[in-house]
């Protein structure tokens, strides 16, 4: 057996387990602890927060480091040293440089836009998302000539770093600042808990598309290998999301 399928498997093994606990941290803070929350008085408060969020932002955060590095890992190894990038003769060329730019840099125009007053309104910001994934998804497959499975595992590849950066670079920041707040007895900043909640919430729309990325580049669809595909299960997978935070806000305690 080549090195090269050995190394595939160990992180795809790898991937697979960080990402389960990422992501099943991440819907854990959003579907259970979100409306938990508000429940607790604010003596409870000081004594729950500081002892659980830690422990369960630790595991968050390096659980997105770990999915995050295994998954470039494995996209130089299978799609670069591979050679599953374009379709046709196409190689590396401009086109496809930029584009893989845009994959790793699109955080930045989402953290701006976020910061935006767009920002503020989440449908907005949606819409626009659409539309900002619907144009480079375009550019990947007419401009660039990125393959089928090239294509869907970038457009993963730039869900999940504008994820993981949220997670390094937004929440868990602001998080500590919350953390100590509450420790302290105070009340935190309701500013900073308006962004963690946003950027989580932000983070859990993106997952359930990331997912049909990372699956559906091992299939073929009816009808042949349409982009349009992927913008269905974009838009499929918000409202799914949004109906289980509808769902999540009627589950009660004992």
């Amino acid at each position: 057996m080549e090195i090269t399928s050995v190394l595939e498997v160990l992180f795809r093994w790898l991937h697979i387990a960080a990402g389960i606990l990422w992501i099943g941290l991440l819907y854990w803070f959003n579907f259970v602890n979100t409306p938990f929350a508000p429940t607790m008085d604010a003596e409870t408060k000081k004594k729950v927060v500081p002892e659980l969020m830690p422990r369960a932002l630790y595991w968050f955060r390096w659980g997105a480091a770990y999915t995050w590095v295994t998954g470039i890992l494995l996209l130089a190894l299978v799609f670069y040293h591979g050679g599953l990038m374009f379709e046709g003769d196409r190689g590396w060329d401009a086109a496809a440089i930029i584009m893989l730019v845009v994959t790793f840099g699109g955080f930045a125009v989402y953290d701006a836009l976020a910061k935006s007053p767009l920002g503020k309104e989440l449908r907005s910001l949606g819409a626009i998302g659409f539309v900002l994934i619907a144009a480079v998804l375009y550019l990947m497959v007419d401009w660039a000539a990125y393959s089928y499975r090239a294509y869907n595992i970038h457009m993963g590849a730039m869900f999940g770093t504008i994820m993981a950066a949220n997670v390094w670079m937004r929440i868990w920041p602001s998080q500590k600042k919350v953390i100590a707040a509450v420790k302290d007895g105070g009340t935190p900043d309701p500013a900073i808990v308006a962004l963690v909640a946003a950027r989580s919430k932000h983070n859990t729309f993106l997952s359930v598309p990331l997912f049909y990325t990372m699956i559906n580049m091992h299939t073929s669809p009816p009808g042949g290998n349409s982009p349009l595909y992927l913008l269905g299960a974009v838009a499929l997978g918000w409202i799914a999301v949004q109906l289980t935070y509808k769902k999540s806000a009627k589950v009660k305690g004992f």
